[in-house]
């Protein structure tokens, strides 16, 4: 069996049934909720880095609405392989908010890691040094999860393309 027709064979056969999809869909809302519910209790509550309550409300409403932008029917590949003018849009928004995501991301990483380890006493001396230590946690975690799954990922993608490379190449007399 050639590559290309086993990796057809493995994106056929991947799809996941729609109950499972859904609760997975809903499983990756829980993040962006809890970012804005945390940037939102906690909007004035670190005068060390302001924008910090700001990159994760904003983080959390456009996870949301990839989110919701996913399970639009524009957003599925049609069967038949075409491709119409609604999927186009669909496929042009999801990839500006996207990328729009990736560039907020980096920038909430030069707020957060620019002022590691604020002071979390309120009562300190300079009140402008202060960040509220669960805001801040909040957004240092989630942010190095990002990382985290990042190189778990990229780990795994190299495992599988290290397999498809062994099974491509584990009998020479195959015919390409």
């Amino acid at each position: 069996m050639s590559n290309n027709r086993l990796l057809g064979q493995i994106r056929r056969t991947s799809q996941l049934p729609a109950p499972i999809l859904g609760c997975s869909k809903l499983a990756f809302c829980i993040l962006p909720i809890a970012q804005i519910a945390i940037g939102s209790v906690y909007l004035n509550d670190c005068p060390r880095q302001q924008y910090i309550p700001i990159y994760l409300i904003v983080s959390g409403v456009f996870g949301l609405i990839l989110g919701v932008l996913s399970c639009l029917p524009c957003a599925q590949e049609p069967e038949d392989g075409t491709v119409n003018l609604l999927s186009r849009i669909c496929t042009a928004w999801n990839s500006l908010t996207s990328f729009f995501l990736f560039c907020w991301f980096i920038t909430g990483n030069v707020w957060i890691y620019s002022i590691y380890e604020p002071n979390y006493n309120k009562t300190a001396t300079d009140v402008n040094l202060y960040c509220n230590k669960t805001l801040y946690l909040f957004a240092f975690w989630t942010t190095t999860l990002v990382y985290i799954l990042l190189g778990l990922f990229l780990v795994i993608g190299c495992c599988v393309l290290f397999c498809f490379c062994l099974c491509g190449h584990a009998d020479p007399d195959d015919n390409l």
